[in-house]
């Protein structure tokens, strides 16, 4: 026996159903006002998919993969120049 729980949702369709046919997002039972508005709930149901979006795009993956990578290979590339001018053995013209 499957017993019924009354939920508020908001269902989003995709303009284009390339991936997605539609989202729906669960609204929380202890929002302030018995309706919030339309406006405002389509407002953060469309910021919540939007930041997913940023976080999985390819973009994204290959910079968190790559930036620290290259960060590190300047920083020793840095440090090691710093140490060769330093050690006198690359005279410098001033």
């Amino acid at each position: 026996m499957v017993k019924g729980v009354t939920r508020r949702v908001v269902v989003v369709r995709a303009p284009d159903q390339k991936y997605f046919e539609q989202a729906i997002f669960l609204l929380r039972e202890e929002v302030e006002s018995p309706d919030p508005p339309e406006e405002q709930v389509l407002k953060q149901a469309q910021a919540v998919a939007d930041a997913y979006l940023l976080r999985t795009s390819p973009w994204t993956r290959w910079r968190r993969a790559w930036v620290p990578a290259l960060a590190a290979l300047a920083g020793g590339a840095g440090a090691s120049l710093l140490w060769w001018v330093g050690s006198g053995s690359f005279p410098l013209p001033f």
